[in-house]
């Protein structure tokens, strides 16, 4: 009789919905389904908020569908929380979600020898995609991405040199992990705030309500107003500062054209989130220098988007990134550089997510790359 394969999953598979199903049927077709799920405290850890459902109600629900044949609580911390778990398990098989894929993954499953398979997150035919995120009504609640410029929105650097930040709002429909770059902290006081999404307003007045809670009076480290304003403002936004944590000037552009343009270029992959003890400001060297070739890159950044130029809009991406880390060198370490190294024959442009070295990986390409995700522009 033929030996059927051990396939290991893991998640948190909070709120079980028809998208998980699929998921776990999907994996369950290679071979018997052992499934993984984080403990209510690492869930905490890790998108910085616990579960709807408690470690118990999930393995309780995950055990009594058909498709699988072992469900446990994850023994370790961190997203890598199931390596002594499939070290008991010997599955034969890793199956992950494309906004699961990680290279902290891909080498663990190397070094002991382990399939490596990446869903594209297919939904069962006649019923809609479904995320945790979307059936979370307080996840209507947009990200930030920064494309260039980051930085420039503390006056202890544009004080050397003026220029834009460029960012874009985009929608939840992944789960961003905490401490990823992706304004996740501005974006839990936006949810303290006004609970459910960015009410009706004057944008501008929203936006700096939402950073005046976030930096009430006696805040020893100033927040960017990048991140509320890159909250707040739909589409694709630039950001003039001077010497100011407020930006001079504020344009912002919803032309359908634009916006699906940097969508159907721009890939994320995934990083272990920031250490909470990681500090960037260690060994900064900020000057003139560096806080042009930053400005430059972030102007560069909006015109090559505005024209649809993607070549150019990769290059003054990396460029931007670049800049970042002549100033900020904390930003990143060897193993981060070595995993940029691997995209450089395949993209068109790349940086950080976010200032803390993790989080995701931003890639511009003019084709899919293999275990990235894909965003959507809030309109």
């Amino acid at each position: 009789m033929e030996v059927k394969k051990k396939v290991f999953v893991t998640g948190c598979f909070d709120m079980l919905h028809s998208g998980h199903v699929a998921f776990l049927e999907e994996a369950a077709q290679i071979g018997d389904l052992y499934v993984g799920i984080g403990s209510d405290n690492n869930v905490k850890h890790l998108k910085g908020r616990f579960p709807v459902n408690t470690q118990d109600e999930r393995l309780y629900m995950l055990k009594a569908l058909k498709c699988v044949t072992s469900c446990h609580v994850n023994t370790g911390w961190g997203i890598m929380d199931f390596t002594e778990d499939v070290d008991a398990i010997h599955p034969d098989v890793f199956f992950v979600n494309e906004d699961g894929n990680s290279p902290e993954k891909e080498l663990f499953c190397k070094e002991r020898n382990l399939e490596y398979l990446i869903s594209r997150r297919i939904p069962k035919v006649g019923l809609p995609v479904r995320s945790t995120t979307s059936l979370r009504t307080e996840c209507r609640m947009p990200f930030r991405v920064d494309l260039a410029g980051g930085w420039l929105d503390q006056p202890y650097v544009s004080k050397h040199y003026p220029g834009p930040v460029v960012t874009i709002c985009i929608e939840p429909t992944v789960e961003f992990n905490d401490r990823s770059g992706m304004s996740t902290s501005t974006r839990r006081v936006a949810i303290r705030l006004w609970q459910t999404d960015i009410p009706a307003g004057d944008k501008e007045k929203l936006a700096h309500t939402l950073f005046c809670c976030e930096n009430p009076p006696g805040t020893k480290i100033i927040s960017g107003s990048q991140d509320s304003l890159g909250i707040v403002y739909p589409g694709l936004n630039r950001f003039e500062y001077h010497d100011n944590y407020w930006p001079s000037a504020i344009d912002s552009v919803l032309d359908e054209s634009v916006i699906s343009f940097i969508e159907n270029n721009l890939y994320l992959r995934m990083l272990e989130p920031r250490d909470s003890s990681y500090n960037v400001l260690e060994g900064t060297h900020i000057d003139e220098a560096g806080a042009k070739c930053l400005s430059i890159a972030a102007q560069d950044c909006w015109n090559a988007a505005l024209a649809k130029d993607l070549k150019a809009f990769g290059q003054s991406i990396t460029d931007g990134f670049n800049a970042q880390i002549r100033m900020f060198p904390n930003m990143v370490d060897k193993e981060i550089l070595e995993f940029i190294g691997q995209y450089k024959d395949i993209a068109l442009g790349w940086k950080l997510s976010g200032a803390g070295g993790g989080g995701y990986l931003i890639l511009v390409s003019d084709k899919p790359i293999d275990g990235t995700i894909q965003i959507k522009i809030r309109r």
